[in-house]
Protein backbone atom coordinates (compact mmCIF):
# COMPACT_ATOMS: atom_id res chain seq x y z
CA UNK A 1 0.00 0.00 0.00
CA UNK A 2 2.80 2.08 0.84
CA UNK A 3 4.70 1.83 -2.57
CA UNK A 4 1.68 1.97 -4.42
CA UNK A 5 1.06 6.07 -3.12
CA UNK A 6 4.65 6.89 -3.56
CA UNK A 7 4.23 5.54 -6.70
CA UNK A 8 1.16 7.55 -7.40
CA UNK A 9 2.93 10.79 -5.22
CA UNK A 10 5.62 10.52 -7.43
CA UNK A 11 3.40 10.36 -10.74
CA UNK A 12 1.73 13.30 -9.54
CA UNK A 13 4.53 15.30 -9.07
CA UNK A 14 6.16 14.74 -12.29
CA UNK A 15 2.91 15.41 -14.84
CA UNK A 16 3.22 19.51 -14.01
CA UNK A 17 7.21 18.96 -15.03
CA UNK A 18 6.54 16.76 -17.65
CA UNK A 19 4.00 19.02 -19.13
CA UNK A 20 6.58 22.30 -18.54
CA UNK A 21 9.09 20.10 -21.04
CA UNK A 22 11.07 19.64 -18.63
CA UNK A 23 13.73 22.31 -19.80
CA UNK A 24 14.61 19.95 -22.50
CA UNK A 25 15.10 20.20 -26.11
CA UNK A 26 14.10 18.04 -28.63
CA UNK A 27 17.65 16.32 -28.43
CA UNK A 28 16.84 15.59 -24.66
CA UNK A 29 19.40 17.20 -23.37
CA UNK A 30 19.00 19.66 -20.02
CA UNK A 31 18.85 23.66 -21.43
CA UNK A 32 21.45 25.72 -20.00
CA UNK A 33 21.21 29.13 -19.23
CA UNK A 34 23.15 31.91 -21.77
CA UNK A 35 24.87 34.17 -19.42
CA UNK A 36 24.46 37.99 -19.96
CA UNK A 37 27.07 40.24 -21.23
CA UNK A 38 27.48 44.26 -21.41
CA UNK A 39 25.52 43.85 -25.11
CA UNK A 40 22.78 41.92 -23.88
CA UNK A 41 19.33 43.35 -24.41
CA UNK A 42 15.70 43.17 -23.27
CA UNK A 43 13.42 41.80 -25.44
CA UNK A 44 10.40 43.65 -24.72
CA UNK A 45 12.39 47.24 -24.19
CA UNK A 46 15.63 46.93 -25.51
CA UNK A 47 17.32 47.81 -22.68
CA UNK A 48 20.89 46.77 -21.36
CA UNK A 49 20.69 43.90 -19.05
CA UNK A 50 24.20 44.66 -17.49
CA UNK A 51 23.14 48.14 -16.46
CA UNK A 52 20.10 47.53 -13.85
CA UNK A 53 19.64 45.64 -10.68
CA UNK A 54 17.69 42.98 -10.05
CA UNK A 55 16.64 39.94 -11.23
CA UNK A 56 16.66 39.05 -14.84
CA UNK A 57 15.19 36.00 -17.03
CA UNK A 58 15.36 34.24 -20.04
CA UNK A 59 13.24 32.04 -21.95
CA UNK A 60 13.93 29.61 -24.37
CA UNK A 61 11.43 28.78 -27.03
CA UNK A 62 11.13 25.84 -29.03
CA UNK A 63 10.90 27.28 -32.01
CA UNK A 64 14.31 29.53 -31.39
CA UNK A 65 18.02 28.87 -30.82
CA UNK A 66 18.78 31.77 -29.06
CA UNK A 67 16.65 32.50 -25.41
CA UNK A 68 14.78 35.47 -25.14
CA UNK A 69 16.24 38.03 -22.30
CA UNK A 70 14.09 40.07 -19.97
CA UNK A 71 15.42 42.81 -18.07
CA UNK A 72 12.80 42.12 -14.75
CA UNK A 73 11.39 39.23 -13.83
CA UNK A 74 7.63 41.01 -13.63
CA UNK A 75 8.44 41.34 -17.50
CA UNK A 76 9.22 37.52 -17.88
CA UNK A 77 5.30 36.91 -16.11
CA UNK A 78 4.05 38.90 -18.73
CA UNK A 79 5.06 37.48 -21.45
CA UNK A 80 4.58 33.23 -19.85
CA UNK A 81 1.38 34.61 -18.68
CA UNK A 82 -0.43 36.54 -21.81
CA UNK A 83 -3.51 35.18 -23.34
CA UNK A 84 -2.10 35.50 -26.78
CA UNK A 85 1.07 33.46 -25.46
CA UNK A 86 1.09 30.09 -27.90
CA UNK A 87 4.66 29.63 -28.61
CA UNK A 88 6.12 26.14 -26.80
CA UNK A 89 8.26 27.33 -24.42
CA UNK A 90 11.46 24.57 -23.66
CA UNK A 91 12.64 25.91 -20.60
CA UNK A 92 12.03 29.70 -18.19
CA UNK A 93 15.51 30.55 -15.98
CA UNK A 94 15.83 33.10 -13.91
CA UNK A 95 18.29 34.42 -11.06
CA UNK A 96 18.58 32.75 -7.47
CA UNK A 97 18.30 36.18 -6.11
CA UNK A 98 20.20 34.29 -2.52
CA UNK A 99 23.29 33.67 -4.36
CA UNK A 100 23.39 36.72 -6.78
CA UNK A 101 24.21 40.63 -6.61
CA UNK A 102 20.99 42.45 -6.90
CA UNK A 103 22.84 45.37 -8.19
CA UNK A 104 24.93 43.41 -10.89
CA UNK A 105 23.51 39.72 -10.90
CA UNK A 106 25.59 37.23 -13.06
CA UNK A 107 25.10 33.56 -12.89
CA UNK A 108 23.24 31.40 -10.83
CA UNK A 109 20.13 30.51 -13.20
CA UNK A 110 17.71 28.26 -12.13
CA UNK A 111 14.06 27.09 -13.43
CA UNK A 112 12.15 29.56 -13.06
CA UNK A 113 8.80 27.41 -12.52
CA UNK A 114 9.87 25.96 -9.28
CA UNK A 115 10.96 28.89 -7.50
CA UNK A 116 9.78 31.36 -5.10
CA UNK A 117 9.16 34.95 -5.29
CA UNK A 118 8.86 37.56 -2.97
CA UNK A 119 6.14 40.27 -4.30
CA UNK A 120 6.14 43.47 -3.06
CA UNK A 121 9.10 44.44 -1.03
CA UNK A 122 11.17 47.43 -0.83
CA UNK A 123 13.65 46.04 -3.07
CA UNK A 124 13.48 47.37 -7.22
CA UNK A 125 14.55 45.83 -10.08
CA UNK A 126 14.88 47.50 -13.69
CA UNK A 127 11.79 49.01 -14.28
CA UNK A 128 11.05 49.62 -10.18
CA UNK A 129 9.05 46.73 -8.35
CA UNK A 130 9.73 43.06 -9.27
CA UNK A 131 9.47 39.95 -8.70
CA UNK A 132 12.82 38.68 -6.00
CA UNK A 133 13.20 35.94 -7.28
CA UNK A 134 14.53 32.56 -5.05
CA UNK A 135 15.43 28.55 -6.14
CA UNK A 136 14.54 27.73 -2.17
CA UNK A 137 11.67 29.08 -0.10
CA UNK A 138 13.60 29.36 3.00
CA UNK A 139 15.99 31.80 0.93
CA UNK A 140 12.81 34.20 -0.13
CA UNK A 141 11.25 33.78 3.24
CA UNK A 142 13.99 35.62 4.70
CA UNK A 143 14.34 38.05 2.23
CA UNK A 144 11.05 39.16 3.07
CA UNK A 145 11.67 39.19 6.75
CA UNK A 146 14.35 41.47 5.75
CA UNK A 147 12.80 43.40 3.02
CA UNK A 148 8.97 43.12 3.05
CA UNK A 149 6.68 41.22 0.62
CA UNK A 150 4.88 38.60 0.05
CA UNK A 151 6.29 34.85 -0.86
CA UNK A 152 4.28 32.96 -3.76
CA UNK A 153 4.94 30.23 -5.73
CA UNK A 154 5.68 30.65 -9.54
CA UNK A 155 2.21 28.82 -10.34
CA UNK A 156 0.32 31.83 -7.71
CA UNK A 157 1.70 34.65 -9.85
CA UNK A 158 -1.71 36.27 -11.78
CA UNK A 159 -1.19 37.80 -14.99
CA UNK A 160 -2.75 40.79 -13.04
CA UNK A 161 0.23 40.63 -10.64
CA UNK A 162 2.70 41.29 -13.46
CA UNK A 163 1.27 44.26 -14.97
CA UNK A 164 3.93 46.33 -16.98
CA UNK A 165 2.30 50.03 -17.04
CA UNK A 166 3.86 52.57 -15.09
CA UNK A 167 7.59 50.36 -15.05
CA UNK A 168 8.68 54.00 -16.69
CA UNK A 169 7.68 55.86 -13.48
CA UNK A 170 10.16 53.92 -11.22
CA UNK A 171 13.22 54.13 -14.05
CA UNK A 172 15.46 56.34 -12.91
CA UNK A 173 17.80 56.20 -15.73
CA UNK A 174 15.34 57.26 -18.43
Amino acid sequence: MIAQRRSLLLAACALPVALWGCNRGDSGAAVKAVEIDPATTCDFDGMLLADYPGPKAQIHYADAAAPVFFCDTVEMFSALLRPEQVRPVRAVLTQDMAHADWNQPRGHWFDARSGFYVAGSKRHGSMGPTFASFAAEAEARKFATEHGGKVLRFADVKPEMADLGGGSQHDKHM
